[in-house]
């Protein structure tokens, strides 16, 4: 797990990020940055250099590595930083709160503005940077691509996205974006793993949520990673999150996904609910309704 960097940022000076920020600018050219090149990257003095590597090495925010040449390399932590930090300058986020939730691909704390939000992390390539790098469409056709670029690269894509879908889809609103960190409206409800619902709820629950993934197909998308761990359940209705994997509709596999994604959400009901989910509903029935715009309800389309 990446340790939360927010208490670290007031002990942080200016010329701490410069040098964050000089690292940063030389990942775009190799994973470790030569010593001497980060006066020119950071704009700093080779005496300050040192003494900003110094406390940035104590910090845990960079690494350092010795081999053919003296390289350092940017942490999650210290990205995290340089990121959180401009969502502060730009007044997106007045106040750092407690872990939301923490992932293979993602790390979500509360945070505060106007009102309580998200921030979202995205960790892509962290820890299984090849697999991801190699499936991913957005850093597929990339040969020299970090963890650092594929994460900022899902962080863009999952944005635009949001802001493409809401509000006709229920999905968070999308506040802001910088790096590999999304600011998002912070979901109520319940993680529909988690939920139990009642028996007369059951349909109307999977009623809105594949009329949800049908609002995003309309819209021009199919989230190609949908289950029960990506779906909020409240009062009000179902909410769909966790976004960068969504294909457009035109993707070569992307009725492929669709199905996919409703056999996922139909055969989760049904394991969960065996006795209130008939067996006619079919997600292939049901994927033919939405590709072709006439997707009424679960047991209509069947």
């Amino acid at each position: 797990m990446v340790r939360n960097v927010a208490g670290l940022l007031p002990e942080l000076e200016d010329e701490d990020f410069y040098l964050l920020s000089g690292v940063e600018q030389g990942m775009r050219f190799s994973e470790w940055v030569q010593r001497e090149k980060l006066p020119k990257f950071s704009d700093l003095t080779e005496e300050e250099v040192d003494y900003r590597l110094e406390r940035c090495l104590k910090r845990g925010l960079i690494e350092k590595k010795t081999i053919q040449y003296e390289g350092y390399t940017l942490q999650f932590e210290g990205y995290d930083a340089l990121a959180l930090r401009t969502l502060v300058q730009r007044e997106t986020i007045s106040e750092f709160g407690s872990p939301l939730g923490v992932g293979k691909e993602s790390d979500v704390y509360e945070v505060r503005s106007y009102k309580p939000l998200a921030l979202k992390y995205h960790r892509e390539g962290y820890t299984n940077f090849r697999e991801v790098h190699k499936e991913r469409d957005y850093a597929s056709e990339n040969e020299h691509v970090s963890w650092m670029y594929t994460a900022r690269k899902a962080a863009e894509r999952e944005h635009d996205i949001l802001e493409t879908l809401y509000p006709d889809v229920s999905v968070p609103q999308p506040i802001d974006q910088n790096r590999h960190a999304i600011v998002m409206e912070k979901m109520d409800g319940v993680e529909l793993s988690r939920t139990r619902l009642e028996a007369d709820q059951v349909l109307g629950v999977l009623d809105l949520l594949v009329e949800e993934i049908a609002n995003a197909y309309a819209s021009g998308y199919v989230h190609a990673d949908m289950s029960e761990y990506n779906v909020f359940v409240n009062e009000a209705g179902v909410k769909i999150f966790d976004w960068p994997q969504a294909v457009t509709t035109d993707h070569e596999n992307a009725s492929e996904f669709l199905r996919r994604d409703l056999t996922n959400i139909v055969g989760y009901f049904r394991r969960k609910y065996p006795q209130h989910v008939p067996e006619g509903i079919d997600s292939d029935d049901v994927a033919d309704a939405i590709e072709a715009g006439t997707f009424e309800s679960v047991e209509a389309d069947v």
